[in-house]
């Protein structure tokens, strides 16, 4: 496994999001993938420690194991890199659309599969404070009977939505919605994380999780840089 096709499998899996959505079962299916994909990018950092502090982790290194080994060891570097990532990690993590991910992520290991996908309306372009709605749409198999019927909910649905989005722009000074900028996505209801749009948020933690690579990749190099 390499991590840069680790990366490329999230960025693919990101485009049958945007081109499926809003079908939930598609959305669903790609985002469980989109979701293992980021755990394996996590994973194949702390192979990479594994192999340059020397660990000799048996198996998958996951970070888990790494830590488990690391104490084995008494490795004070190892430790201090576990540390860092960590801290990081949390940092990264700390504001909204990261962290609607990474629960979503733990969710993911804890059950193996997400939430429940909802349909909902929302404005394009975004506001960040924006409104959504849901929206109840046939399906059959989980999946979105026909595009004709989606369109006709949406339509229907349209004029209120657009009542209640104005307002709310108006009240704080923002552009103006108008009905042809109305689209319908697909959302996850996670806690109290139920109005993040799935494709919104993979796109944001792509530059998420490429920086914290990046990162790791640097402190692992000055840590074991010091050990020559």
């Amino acid at each position: 496994m390499n991590i840069e096709e680790k990366i490329k499998d999230c960025i693919y899996n990101l485009k049958q999001i945007n081109h499926f959505n809003p079908d939930p079962y598609y959305v669903n299916y790609f985002f469980k993938a989109y979701i293992q994909s980021v755990i394996d990018v996590y994973d194949e950092i702390f192979e990479d420690a594994n192999r340059d502090f020397g660990l000799f982790v048996l198996g998958k290194s996951t970070k888990e194991e790494f830590e488990k080994k690391a104490l084995d060891k008494n490795d004070k570097l190892a430790l201090r890199f576990l540390s860092w990532f960590e801290e990081n990690y949390k940092n990264e993590h700390s504001s909204s659309y990261p962290c609607f991910i990474g629960k979503t992520i733990c969710f993911f290991k804890k059950f193996n599969h997400l939430p429940e996908i909802i349909i909902r309306l929302r404005a394009e372009p975004r506001f960040e404070d924006d409104v959504f709605q849901s929206i109840t749409v046939g399906l059959k198999d989980g999946k979105i009977r026909s595009r004709e019927e989606l369109e006709i909910e949406v339509n229907r649905q349209r004029p209120f939505f657009l009542e209640i989005i104005n307002q709310k722009r108006k009240d704080r000074n923002e552009p103006r919605v108008f009905a042809n900028q109305i689209i319908a996505s697909t959302f996850l209801e996670i806690k109290n994380y139920e109005d993040f749009e799935i494709s919104h948020a993979c796109e944001i933690y792509l530059s998420v999780m490429r920086r914290f690579l990046d990162e790791s990749r640097n402190e692992i190099k000055k840590l074991t840089q010091w050990s020559d």
